[in-house]
């Protein structure tokens, strides 16, 4: 099984679209064999389930994740755990030990927010959006 991981700085990041980094884990018999940090190399929100499709990844584990990001990965097999904050690394290891803390309704609520909780939209580069 392959299970990757929104990452940075050995945390979970919390915006599936705009995440430069992928940490990608290799599970065999129930435990962590080995696991290696994968750029996305600026893919956007629909390029990422390809992405990870591509790494033939099996499970998702995430923080804030749009819907339409959501169907991509149901389309391409992957299951989703999103919602989930805190280091990445022992999220992995909860979703083995089958404990992980997740959130099924988690949403990225990002185009709907007002700019300036928490980012300005210089940022993020989404430009699928007006801010004033």
């Amino acid at each position: 099984m392959r299970i990757a991981v929104t990452y940075e700085n050995g945390e979970i990041f919390q915006h599936f679209g705009h995440t430069a980094q992928f940490k990608v884990y290799n599970v065999e018999d129930g435990k962590i064999v080995s696991s290696q940090v994968m750029d996305t190399m600026g893919s956007g929100h629909g390029a990422l389930a390809g992405l990870l499709s591509a790494m033939k990844v099996d499970v998702l584990i995430c923080g804030g994740i749009g819907g339409g990001a959501q169907n991509a990965l149901a389309q391409a097999g992957i299951k989703l755990f999103g919602g989930v904050k805190g280091n990445a690394d022992a999220a992995v290891e909860s979703f083995v030990a089958g404990n992980l803390a997740y959130d099924p309704e988690a949403k990225c609520d990002h185009h709907d927010h007002h700019h300036g909780e928490g980012h300005t939209c210089g940022d993020h580069g989404c430009g699928s959006h007006n801010c004033h």
